[in-house]
Order: C-alpha cells, then sequence, then structure tokens
C-alpha cells in the first residue's frame, strides 16, 4: 500500500462448510449473481440483492478486473445495468484497460445500460453534501441494479480526521442504501493470510471477499477467499483464481498450490 494511505477496518465472522460448493437454503434472500465462472456456487448463489460488499486485496491482485467484472457481467448476462464510479483512474484509461478483457465499455455506455463516472475528490464532496448528486441521475435514467465504487481507500485520503472519514462512510453507506443497487466496493490492503486490524477507520460490510497474490518459492499465484457473506451459507477454503483473457475464473475443485 503506498504511503498516506489509511487502511479500513473489516470486521468479520465466517459461516463454515464442509465442501467448496455451497446450496442455499429454501427462504434464503434473493440472490445477485456475479457471473464470475466458478464464483457463485461457492458463494450459495452470489450477492445478497440490495447488498453492500467489498473486495478487498493488494496491488496487483485484480480487484478492479473483478468489480468490473461484476458489472460487465450484470449488463451482458442478465440485463441489469451498472455504475462504475471512479475515484482515482481515468475514464478514457479504464475504458482502454477493459478493452483487453474484451469489454468495450463505449459501446455497452451507447446502448444505455452502463455508465463510468469520474469523480474528483471536490466532486466526491458535492456528491455527498448534495446527497447523491449526478450518481443519483445516472442511476434513476438507466435503471441501474448494479454500482462499483474504486475505490473506497481513495475515498477515505479525501477526509482529514478520523471523524471526518467515519462521517463520510456513513453518509456513503445511506447513499448506496437509497439508490437501492447492489454495490461492491473496491478496497485495498496489503496482500497476505492474516486479518486486516484497523489504523483509523473500522468499518462493516455485508460481504468481503479478499484476492490474493501469493508466492510459494518461485511462483505466484492469485486466489481468492470469501471472508464474510452476512446471512448466506458459504464456503470457508481459499480458492484459486486466474485473469483469463475472458475475465477472472475461479477454480472451486482445485488447490491453490
Amino acid at each position: 500500500m503506498k504511503k498516506g494511505k489509511h487502511k479500513i477496518s473489516i470486521k468479520t465472522g465466517r459461516l463454515k462448510t464442509k465442501k467448496g460448493v455451497v446450496k442455499q437454503e429454501k427462504g434464503s434472500e434473493e440472490r445477485m449473481l456475479t457471473g464470475v465462472p466458478g464464483l457463485d456456487e461457492i458463494m450459495g448463489g452470489g450477492f445478497e440483492k440490495n447488498s453492500i460488499n467489498l473486495v478487498s486485496g493488494g496491488a496487483g491482485t485484480g480487484k478492479s478486473i473483478f468489480a468490473m467484472q461484476f458489472i460487465v457481467n450484470g449488463v451482458k448476462k442478465f440485463n441489469e445495468p451498472g455504475v462504475f464510479i471512479t475515484f482515482e483512474e481515468e475514464k478514457g484509461k479504464i475504458q482502454k484497460h477493459m478493452l483487453k478483457m474484451g469489454w468495450d465499455l463505449k459501446k455497452l455506455e451507447a446502448q444505455g445500460k452502463f455508465a463510468v463516472i469520474e469523480y474528483t475528490p471536490d466532486n466526491v464532496r458535492k456528491m455527498l453534501a448534495e446527497g447523491g448528486g449526478e450518481v443519483d441521475s445516472v442511476i434513476e435514467k438507466i435503471k441501474a441494479k448494479r454500482v462499483v465504487l474504486d475505490s473506497l481507500t481513495a475515498f477515505a485520503l479525501l477526509f482529514k480526521s478520523e471523524f471526518a472519514r467515519r462521517k463520510a462512510f456513513l453518509d456513503l453507506f445511506k447513499l448506496i442504501e437509497k439508490w437501492g443497487c447492489t454495490a461492491l466496493l473496491v478496497v485495498e490492503h496489503e496482500s497476505d493470510m492474516e486479518r486486516h486490524h484497523s489504523q483509523d477507520v473500522e468499518f462493516e460490510a455485508d460481504g468481503v471477499i479478499l484476492l490474493y497474490y501469493l508466492r510459494k518459492g518461485d511462483v505466484r499465484s492469485r486466489a481468492l477467499e470469501i471472508l464474510k457473506l452476512r446471512g448466506s451459507k458459504h464456503s470457508s477454503r481459499i480458492f484459486p483464481m486466474k485473469i483469463t483473457d475472458d475475465g477472472i475464473k475461479i477454480y472451486p475443485d482445485e488447490a491453490v498450490f
């Protein structure tokens, strides 16, 4: 993590199962499939609808690709429009980068089912002050069902004091709840196998997915862990993950090394 970045704590608990693949019991909350190969089956059917979830990891773990895949799959596979809000990277760079994954974001925007919103620090404060602002309008216009914020770590840097950050997170969560979308928030953390401890802010979400870039000898391998998924049965294993030409894939029946 770069100097000056604030760690965001994650309070979590696990619901253990014996097998990697999990089925939800009857009467479970309505789910939203991620469409990521291998992931929904170990989540018990995806995220809860209208939930707020984190995807966390270190540099190179695939956080932004994972988040964009969640949005793109929603549009292309499930006819669920989505909004990608960026606090760091320019919209043009995102479009160029994701085109390498085969995702033509300009085309999806032209279809009126997808939008990328680029926010400067001043605009972020304006969004909170206005209770949504431009995002409200875009979500209503395209009837968005999914929303991504990339990244929550960059968002935290906009507020100097711990009190200001806590208030900003509270206001942000209220906004997301008002939008009525299933949200995925990107968080940057050191990529290790330990629980993440808080430096400034303690923060809870409905779901937490951790991405790793592990090393064993002279070999590195990506992996995914569902650390928390409120109200859901999920696997407690750590699963192999690869970034392919088509996006991220999870391998439930394989070992990391």
